[in-house]
């Protein structure tokens, strides 16, 4: 059984992110209605929100140190609260300021935070070979760390996908796979596009264990993943979950939807892990005091992190190609013939 106090944790992580998205939607609209206009605004460029999908973060997470590696996709907030990143920065990096995760130029698809090892990326399944690489350079320190790597439903039929999961199971390496399942790749659902119902079942032709969630319990999440983060630690080979969740809001912010039956959207939003986990706390005795107290202090933290990140400065300018490869040693330009950044003979 889970201790209260994780299930706690789990709580509070899950009401942050919630609330965290809740605000970004939020300051990502403010300058674009009516027109709708991805460079004006506190936030520029696209978002994409995993509201809905918090139990599959935590329950994961909870079972995670530091010094495992964690890689994410293009919708990432969740996971990234749920693994330890920096709330603030990962704000400031969201909002494109110079004291964001990556100085403002990665956005909210390409977050990355050495100190919890942590990171993600807006290309389809781009996560499961650093995943995979994070595993082996585990084994070969002899550590029990362990790697995850987070992926909709929609990138397993991803060339990187199968690869990693050869790669992972020939050589027995501690990673875990997780498979968000929203039903929804992009707009096409994917029954039209996937030969599987249970993306799981891939694990078979890899010879790893499958398990599917059917439903976004973060308990059941939780007892799912002890197994096989667990298995992973014991250094018994990786493992390939996959988590039925709800996407409560379109692909991206601004997306009409129109693609997706109403009814789809009312369930996604009445088939709360949020309420699910709450009631649960009561059952085991939490004081509704102790969870409102709960809840108020994650939605602060939220706030505080917003405010933090909006009042900080943009990048410079003179800035802008810096960090984008790798930077010359101190006193070296890139003009220097010794030092070719693109490595060639031009």
């Amino acid at each position: 059984m889970v201790a209260i106090s994780e299930l706690q944790e789990m709580y509070t992580d899950m009401v942050t992110a919630r609330h965290y998205e809740e605000r970004l939607q939020e300051e990502y609209l403010e300058g674009k209605q009516p027109a709708f206009d991805i460079s004006a605004g506190p936030i520029p460029g696209e978002l994409h929100l995993a509201a809905g999908q918090e139990a599959a973060a935590v329950g994961v997470c909870q079972h995670l140190r530091d010094d495992d590696t964690v890689t994410a996709p293009h919708r990432p907030h969740h996971v990234a609260i749920a693994k330890g990143v920096d709330l603030k920065r990962m704000t400031a990096e969201i909002f494109g300021r110079e004291s964001g995760l990556c100085r403002g130029k990665g956005g909210h698809m390409h977050l990355f935070d050495p100190d919890v090892n942590f990171a993600c990326s807006g290309i389809i399944a781009e996560g499961c070979p650093p995943a995979a690489g994070a595993g082996l350079a585990a084994q070969k320190r002899n550590s029990d760390s362990v790697a995850v790597a987070y992926l909709g439903e929609g990138a397993i039929d991803q060339g990187g996908f199968f690869e990693s999961l050869n790669f992972a199971a020939v050589h027995d390496l501690p990673v875990v796979f997780v498979i968000e399942d929203n039903d929804w790749a992009i707009s096409m659902p994917k029954e039209r596009v996937t030969d599987v119902d249970d993306g799981s079942q891939r694990a078979a032709g890899f010879d790893m264990p499958g398990v599917r969630v059917d439903h976004d319990d973060a308990v059941a999440v939780y007892e799912a993943a002890e197994r096989a983060v667990g298995r992973a630690r014991d250094r018994n080979g990786p493992t390939l979950m996959e988590i039925q969740v709800h996407r409560r809001m379109g692909h991206f912010m601004g997306d009409p939807q129109t693609y997706r039956p109403e009814d789809d959207q009312t369930a996604a939003t009445e088939r709360d892990s949020i309420d699910r986990l709450e009631a649960d706390l009561r059952a085991r005795g939490v004081e509704d005091t102790t969870i409102k107290n709960l809840r108020d202090a994650a939605e602060d933290r939220v706030e505080e992190a917003i405010e933090w990140a909006k009042d900080q400065p943009e990048p410079d300018p003179e800035t802008a190609h810096e960090d984008m490869f790798a930077n010359p040693p101190s006193g070296v330009t890139d003009t220097d013939p010794e030092f070719d950044l693109m490595g060639g003979d031009d």
